[in-house]
């Protein structure tokens, strides 16, 4: 680590901006409809796509602390964020939600950020929602033997990452109408939309249950810019019953388009966004001639 780049983060390279690909697919040609995949999942083989934007300006904050985090058991997070330790020497905590996981062979996901390094921390469900708190979170630290860490929200969403994520914004420019990308903390779309140019909107999948994503991306704005940023919104429709769920459909839709496209498709979010911008497609939600850009944040793990 250098004195001009204390984080180090410039070392592992990342690929910036990330490559852009027009995707020919007569489903979305029918309707006037160009579709672009923006392949954020190609900026870094272990911090991948979004994962990179939120993480980078937290990890230069860290300036060399423990880093603290939270997710649960199959938590893309968590790798990346062990990942980054070990990628950059620093130490990692992971406090994982559910004890029931406790003493129990390890799933592969967390395997591996035990493997970068990671120390895992369990605990139950009541405490972890409540994780935000002041008095839980000190709690939570003095547990896990990690006072003084340097915090990181679940998911990486917080302002740092929002102000990360408006490049991507920036990157695409004029480049796309509309541009899609999933959620679940809303980071990234509260970032996309206050780094794109007038008169283009972000389009935010919901993964999950319960409408209350538009909520926390006008509160990380809040948070990031002192106020809204762009046009976007939120579309809650494509969850498939709540986050991590996968059915036989998603499967199959992911399935073909892996096949019309050569693309492995992330299920939990990527499937999920590209099955919502079909079904917005047919429903004409698009007048004909607009550039539809998908921002493809994460690749399937093995």
């Amino acid at each position: 680590m250098t004195s001009t780049d204390p984080s180090g983060l410039a070392a592992l390279r990342p690929r910036l901006p990330s490559p852009l690909h027009e995707a020919a697919d007569e489903r979305f040609e029918r309707h006037g409809v160009r579709l672009l995949l923006k392949r954020d999942d190609l900026i870094h083989p272990d911090l991948i796509g979004n994962k990179w934007r939120k993480l980078a300006p937290n990890l230069a904050l860290a300036q060399g602390r423990t880093v603290v985090t939270f997710g649960g058991a199959y938590s893309n997070h968590l790798r990346a964020t062990a990942a980054a330790g070990r990628l950059l020497g620093l130490p990692t905590v992971g406090v994982v939600r559910g004890q029931e996981l406790a003493g129990r062979p390890l799933n592969p996901s967390l395997a591996r950020c035990a493997a970068d390094g990671m120390r895992l921390h369990f605990t139950d469900r009541s405490t972890y929602r409540r994780k935000s708190e002041p008095a839980t979170l000190a709690a939570l630290l003095r547990a896990a033997g990690a006072e003084g860490a340097f915090v990181v929200p679940e998911g990486g969403s917080n302002a740092a990452a929002v102000r990360g994520c408006r490049e991507l914004g920036g990157e695409l420019g004029g480049l796309a109408d509309v541009v899609a990308v999933a959620c679940g903390t809303g980071g990234t779309l509260a970032g996309l939309a206050a780094g794109l140019p007038r008169g283009r909107r972000a389009l935010g999948m919901s993964v999950l249950k319960g409408g209350f994503l538009a909520d926390d991306v006008r509160a990380l704005q809040e948070r990031a810019f002192g106020g809204p940023r762009g046009t976007w919104s939120v579309d809650d429709r494509f969850h498939c019953g709540g986050y991590a769920r996968v059915t036989p459909e998603l499967d199959s839709f992911a399935g073909d388009f892996e096949r019309r496209h050569g693309l492995p498709v992330e299920r939990v979010y990527v499937a999920k966004m590209l099955y919502g911008l079909l079904a917005l497609t047919e429903e004409g939600a698009f007048p004909r001639g607009t550039t539809l850009a998908a921002v493809v944040t994460g690749r399937p793990f093995p």
